[in-house]
């Protein structure tokens, strides 16, 4: 799959380790645990593959966010991204990470 990322900091995330952006700071395992949930997007063929990898907690969201899929990076965060069909290749837009509220827990 093709990755893209809808927020600048998010690119810097992945490609550097960390971000310009004050207010997306986070600590260093959830930053190599985010750039390792990346890879593994990047190396999946199919979306459907990505419920096979029992670790990620793939899920397809609702309600207000609709559209929008996610995997967990720990416990506490998750990658919400979207996907697209362009030709023959799936693209993944990489939305938001986010610390998942208490009820999930």
């Amino acid at each position: 799959m093709k990755i893209s990322f809808e927020k600048d900091y998010l690119r810097e995330l992945y490609e550097t380790g960390k971000t310009t952006d004050k207010r997306h700071r986070f600590q260093p395992q959830i930053v190599k645990r985010f750039q390792l949930r990346i890879q593994t997007l990047e190396k999946t063929v199919h979306v459907d593959d990505l419920f096979v990898l029992n670790s990620l907690h793939y899920e397809v969201l609702h309600g207000d966010k609709e559209g929008i899929e996610s995997i967990r990076v720990n416990d506490q965060y998750r990658i919400e991204f979207t996907t697209s069909q362009v030709v023959t290749e799936t693209v993944v837009t990489i939305c938001n990470i986010i610390e998942l509220s208490n009820h999930y827990k």
